[in-house]
This record gives structure tokens, sequence and C-alpha cells, in this order.
């Protein structure tokens, strides 16, 4: 008898993650309020035999969850990629491996994606904790999320939701190209094909610490991300001059804007924004200690 389908797939990548991080990261999607998921945990570190043994103890006593190891290690993209291909979920619900989310947020994702058809990605705010604790986030509607996207990524990945069929119907993927920012990537070729929706609540507690991906790769993400945001800029040119005029007339301390420099008023030279020093105001040039 064929197994039912699941309306969830959760996509985890792991890879030599804290043994404590990991046990967190499981049982906060284990004690989800919506239990119609399944779990796809994939082992980017095959030699770690430590993880290894923590999930297939979980699997033992939950069939939600699926486990499986690459033969040698692939790195995160096309492992995110290899989940996407094994899910059988209406919704893939992605989610970082040391990363807890709420116990609410598969079943609000859930119950807003099937109200609004016309949004296939859903997402919230995060709540970081670790060696910094701030709230983050996100505008609410897709006309804002969009504008923001040319200034940066305003959609959480770990806490997002994406439905399946928006992928698939328009064979997106991640692109390693654009790794470690492949989720702001994913977002700029999605903003196409579809309309995107961030809940205004915390849908997941997000780990920041030394060793997190964004802090590691600093560098390549700088650069992936300034590539990224060009392209966007330029493919949808009204959206970022909308953004900028919002920025200066409305909103400069929201976006953290403290100081510009136009010739002659008109052409861009340079920008200040949460602390670092843009040329062009796209460029960045260097990153500045206020005291």
């Amino acid at each position: 008898m064929p197994t039912k389908t699941p309306r969830v797939s959760v996509l985890t990548p792991i890879y030599n993650t804290n043994p404590t991080h990991l046990r967190e990261c499981i049982e906060s999607i284990l004690n989800q309020t919506f239990t119609d998921f399944e779990f796809l945990i994939l082992n980017d570190s095959p030699d770690n035999t430590e993880i290894e043994k923590i999930v297939l103890e979980y699997a033992k006593h939950d069939k939600r969850i699926k486990y499986s190891k690459n033969e040698k290690n692939m790195g995160i993209t096309p492992s995110r990629n290899k989940l996407l291909g094994m899910a059988r979920g209406e919704y893939l619900a992605i989610f970082d491996h040391d990363d807890i989310s709420v116990p609410t947020r598969l079943e609000q994702e859930v119950a807003f994606l099937d109200k609004n058809p016309h949004i296939g990605v859903v997402s919230g705010w995060l709540q970081y904790f670790g060696t910094d604790n701030q709230l983050h986030k996100t505008p609410e509607y897709d006309d804002s999320i969009r504008l923001m996207l040319t200034d940066n990524c305003w959609i959480a990945h770990t806490a997002a939701m994406i439905r399946k069929s928006v992928l698939t119907d328009n064979n997106i993927e991640y692109e390693e190209f654009y790794s470690p920012a492949e989720d702001y990537r994913l977002w700029a070729r999605l903003m196409d094909v579809t309309h995107f929706y961030n809940i205004q609540e915390i849908l997941v507690q997000y780990r920041w610490d030394s060793n997190n991906t964004t802090v590691v790769q600093q560098d390549k993400m700088n650069r992936a991300w300034f590539s990224i945001r060009a392209e966007i800029c330029d493919k949808h040119r009204f959206l970022h001059d909308e953004f900028i005029k919002t920025t200066y007339t409305h909103n400069s301390e929201v976006f953290g804007t403290r100081f510009r420099l136009r010739l002659f008023g008109k052409i861009p030279l340079l920008k200040i924004k949460n602390n670092w020093v843009y040329l062009f105001e796209f460029i960045p040039v260097c990153k500045l200690l206020w005291r």
C-alpha cells in the first residue's frame, strides 16, 4: 500500500552540526502543532557518525523523519537541490540545522498558503539568539517585500515555506554560483513568477555565533550579494527607484542610513548605511566603527 503524501516537506541539510543544536532543531519540528509533514534530513558530512546516530535515534521513534546522507561532501547548494528532488509535499518548509522553529510555525504557514493561492512564498520574523539577540523584522506585503529585495534579502530563508509547484512549473532551483547567498538568488528568480508574504510574528529562533555561515563566509557572501542585487536593480529599475525615493523621504532611520553624498544633488556618490560605506550607493567599500 502506497504511503500517504504529506502536505509539507521540511528540508534540513546538516553538516558537522553541533549535537546539542541538532537535537533542538529536530525536536522543534517534531513538536509542531501541524503534524502532516515529512522531515527530510540530509547529512552532507557522511563521515560524522555522531550526528547520524542522533538522527537515526529520533527516526526510530518518529517515522516522519527520512534520513539520508551524501556519499561525499557536496556542499550546501547541491544538498538543498537534492532535498528539493526528494520532497513529496505540496509545500516545502526550509529549515537550517541549528535553528529552532516555534511550535505553530508550520500551522501558520500552511493556513496562509491554503487561503492565498496566488502567494508562492511565505516567511516571517526571526529572533536571533546566541551572540546577537536582535529581533529581525521583515516587511509584510508583496509590494513592500519587492521594494526591499532591491536592497537586500528581506525574506528569512530558514523560516520560509514555498509552494513546490512554483519551483517545478518554472524549473527553478538553487544556484551554486551564488552560494552562500543562494537564498537571495532564489527570491530574485521567484520575483518574476510569484508573490511573497511575511507573517508579522516570530517563526524561527535563529542561532547566531562565530560558526554561522554568514559569519564564516562573509566576503564570499558579500560578493554574491552584490552580484544578485545589481541584477535585481537592473531588471527591476522602477522598484529600485521607488525604494531609493522611499528611503530618502520617509524611512532613513528604519533602513539604517546615516549619510548620503550626491554630486550636484543628483549623482549618487557615497552612502553610509548600517555602518557600511557604499560607493555609488551600492558597492560596499568598508565598515565603520562608530564611537
